[in-house]
């Protein structure tokens, strides 16, 4: 049984460094981008993303830092957070795709 709860405890503690290093890329490529692609492209302000980015690092960083595994639904939270940003809006800002209505 505590093979099962090490393997549970490492397992969390992974994905919250993992969920942490995401939630840092995406603040750090919304810092990067011009405020001028946001509103070009349709997606909420550059200041809302930098908000919401940074919001994920500190709960992301956090849980990673905390003594047991996981952060929980907070976690979770910021995790979609940046995944989010990742997928939708840094293509868009930064010209390599995104949406585009017809």
């Amino acid at each position: 049984m505590s093979f099962a709860l090490a393997f549970e405890f490492y397992l969390m503690k992974a994905l919250s460094i993992v969920a942490a290093v995401i939630a840092i890329m995406a603040l750090v490529d919304a810092v990067r981008r011009p405020a001028a692609n946001f509103v070009r492209e349709g997606k909420r302000t550059k200041p809302f993303w930098m908000a919401m980015t940074g919001a994920a690092v500190l709960v992301c960083g956090l849980t990673a830092l905390s003594a047991n595994g996981g952060g929980g639904v907070f976690q979770l939270i910021g995790a979609c957070i940046a995944c989010v940003y990742m997928a939708d809006v840094k293509p868009a800002v930064s010209g390599k795709g995104g949406y585009y209505p017809y």
